[in-house]
């Protein structure tokens, strides 16, 4: 089920800054950095964004000829292979994977790295690039989002070390049917109190 969410700025900005909102892979051991998979910008004081957060994805391939596949419904658990077929690459269902909370992508070409992509609502989530011949990416998410006050940021490209450990507030969308984000905080001179995002009128799914 999608969860509806609405952002709404009770900050003292006046910056105009972007909000960025973003998922963490956490199938993989070390920090890779993430894709700005949405971004809110031009959002004055006391205006709202509404916007889609759905629980399903889906995964696409390219490879070193700069060709991409279509994207697939995907599922955790659910292993694609990208293998080379009489019409060329093309990226496939192959059953299972080895974990049930991961969705894995194996590079089963002869020869040539491929790209594989993870994207929600039809925006790029998460991407793991130079994936070798017989190696797999994995993807893992918590039910949970990352969202900050950031700026030069663009929607589906991977974001720089730096923004991402600036951003540091998780929100858990476990259960969650609807919830209003609501940022607080910001404004001028040393008085002015942090950035907080705080889940609001939440409504259990």
């Amino acid at each position: 089920m999608d969860i509806q969410l609405n952002f709404i700025n009770n900050s003292n900005d006046a910056n105009n800054s972007e909000i960025v909102i973003f998922q963490k892979n956490v199938a993989t051991n070390f920090d890779e950095l993430a894709v700005a998979w949405k971004v809110i910008r031009y959002c004055g004081q006391g205006d709202n964004h509404p916007f889609t957060f759905p629980m399903e994805m889906t995964v696409a391939a390219s490879d070193s000829y700069g060709n991409y596949t279509p994207q697939l419904p995907a599922q955790n658990g659910q292993l694609f292979s990208m293998s080379l077929t009489t019409s060329g690459d093309r990226l496939v269902a192959s059953g299972s994977g080895t974990s049930s909370t991961e969705v894995q992508v194996l590079n089963a070409l002869p020869k040539g790295a491929i790209n594989a992509n993870i994207y929600k609502d039809g925006n790029l989530l998460a991407t793991k690039t130079s994936v070798a011949p017989q190696q797999k990416a994995l993807f893992q998410f918590k039910p949970t989002i990352w969202i900050g006050v950031a700026s030069q940021v663009v929607e589906g490209k991977v974001m720089n070390s730096a923004i991402i450990s600036s951003v540091n507030t998780e929100l858990s969308l476990l259960g969650i049917a609807s919830a209003d984000i609501v940022l607080t905080g910001g404004g001028p001179g040393r008085d002015s109190s942090p950035f907080q995002f705080n889940l609001e009128n939440v409504v259990m799914g």
